[in-house]
């Protein structure tokens, strides 16, 4: 490998092998050569003269790209589709005529463009899938676990640490309906001419409308998409390329908010994610256990909800039917977002997949706050028994705090029943009080909110795309 000039982090260090070639120069030009042989099946089955031979002969060159011919080339005329016109001539001598007949560059340069983001998203939703599927399983497998729920990262009322995992998989429904809308309404540019009028095609079909609008129902057919758009200028609307990137972006909101909450948690000791034998957590340190994949899904995610910007300025500032300040911009940042994206999906399913949580850490820190949320349960109980309620509600008060200054000024642990009990006003033994701190009873639906949200929601995400389960994340470094 080269030392000597720079790579990019998304491929050496991130992103698959699957998501990687997606974006390759090989996949781009065997798709070009597929979108030529698409082309020229569509005219001769219109009726332009071109032979069957001529298109065996292309089908035949089809994934034997001759590279060096196509680079030497350009050198000469400065221009990349051209360049591979000629490439493709030189092996398909009979055909050579007919290749790219009536197109401009971004026939195969567009049209490329939607195939591969349409490939990537595919490859985007088979890992989310996964990802949601560990998700549901660990949420079920911790549906009753009270744990210490936060406002503001407070402490607030008990939920369950499933109850919490189905928030980071609620948000995960919500990107996969829509990257589902996304690909769901992908098109293709189709076959439109140099400012999208399509007359260079009017011109070889004699000026029939029909054969022009049957072409691009068949190059589409052809290349797996239900369609093309019906109107375009030579380029397709820079607003798709938006669209994509903010399902993307959405993804990696997602992810960031999850591994936020996994730092968080893994500070308080309650959920760690992964660890091996030998990873080693710091240089200095050899105690800490750092959550790195954690932070490495917050660096990764932070950077492509910014990269969404890109195409969203792209997209604002095209001028009329085209112009070229889009393509180095495009050229950064689709394959980037993707590249990033699937490396957040295969940590983000690492992650789930090793998650270790600690029952006895989570208990305690429960119970250390439990005494304070009972309040409410414990007043009610007194006033049932002939209390009144303004006067138990002021006692409530001025015993909490008093408990607080005892663990927050003095360091000691909570000692608010052990004071209620105390009151005479309350008229409740210790015993009595500490009856009443079963964690469970004030979790309220959280186990059954669970249950009926994988059910009902999930279950029928999972098993609608069943075909895509079985993806086991490995992460490089």
């Amino acid at each position: 490998m080269s030392t000597d000039k720079y790579v990019s982090p998304l491929s050496e260090r991130y992103a698959s092998k699957e998501m990687q070639y997606i974006f390759s120069s090989d996949k781009k030009f065997r798709t070009w050569r597929k979108l030529w042989i698409a082309l020229a099946e569509s005219e001769q089955e219109l009726g332009l003269n071109i032979t069957k031979e001529q298109i065996e002969e292309l089908k035949a060159h089809a994934d034997d790209i001759n590279f060096d011919v196509a680079k030497e080339r350009e050198k000469i005329v400065r221009h990349d589709v051209m360049s591979h016109v000629y490439a493709y001539g030189v092996q398909c001598p009979n055909a050579k005529g007919i290749i790219h007949l009536g197109a401009t560059s971004c026939y195969v340069g567009d049209n490329t463009d939607i195939i591969i983001m349409t490939e990537a998203l595919q490859l985007v939703k088979k890992k989310l899938v996964n990802v949601m599927n560990e998700l549901s399983k660990f949420a079920m497998e911790y549906k009753a676990l009270p744990t210490l729920a936060f406002t503001h990262f407070q402490p607030a009322q008990p939920t369950t640490v499933g109850k919490r995992a189905s928030l980071w998989l609620q948000e995960l429904v919500l990107d996969m309906e829509d990257l589902d809308h996304c690909l769901e309404n992908m098109k293709l540019l189709g076959s439109k001419g140099t400012t999208g009028t399509q007359a260079s095609f009017l011109e070889l079909f004699d000026g029939d409308h029909d054969k022009i609008k049957a072409l691009d129902k068949k190059i589409a057919e052809k290349m797996g998409f239900k369609a093309c758009f019906p109107v375009s200028g030579q380029t397709y609307s820079r607003k798709v390329d938006t669209r994509v990137a903010n399902v993307l972006a959405g993804i990696a909101a997602s992810a960031h908010k999850f591994s936020n909450d996994i730092r968080l948690l893994q500070h308080l000791k309650e959920i760690e994610e992964p660890f091996e034998k030998t990873q080693i957590g710091s240089s200095a340190m050899a105690y800490k256990r750092n959550p790195m994949r954690s932070e490495r899904i917050a660096s990764l995610s932070r950077y492509v909800m910014i990269d969404a910007l890109n195409p969203a300025v792209t997209s604002a500032t095209q001028w009329f039917e085209r112009t070229l300040d889009d393509s180095a911009n495009k050229r950064l940042s689709i394959p980037e977002a993707f590249l990033a994206i699937d490396g957040i999906l295969d940590l983000y399913l690492n992650v789930v997949d090793g998650l270790v949580v600690y029952p006895k850490v989570i208990e305690k820190r429960l119970m250390s706050e439990l005494p304070f949320m009972a309040t409410e349960n414990i007043m009610m109980d007194a006033v049932k028994a002939g209390g009144d309620r303004q006067e138990l509600h002021e006692r409530i008060r001025t015993l909490s705090m008093e408990a607080g200054r005892n663990v927050k000024e003095k360091g000691l642990d909570n000692n608010l029943l052990e004071l209620i009990a105390a009151d005479p006003a309350f008229n409740m033994s210790l015993e009595e009080l500490k009856k009443t701190m079963d964690p469970s009873k004030y979790t309220g639906r959280s186990e059954q909110q669970v249950e009926e949200f994988v059910a009902e929601v999930i279950g029928p995400v999972l098993d609608e795309n069943k075909e895509l389960l079985g993806l086991k994340a490995e992460i490089n470094v």
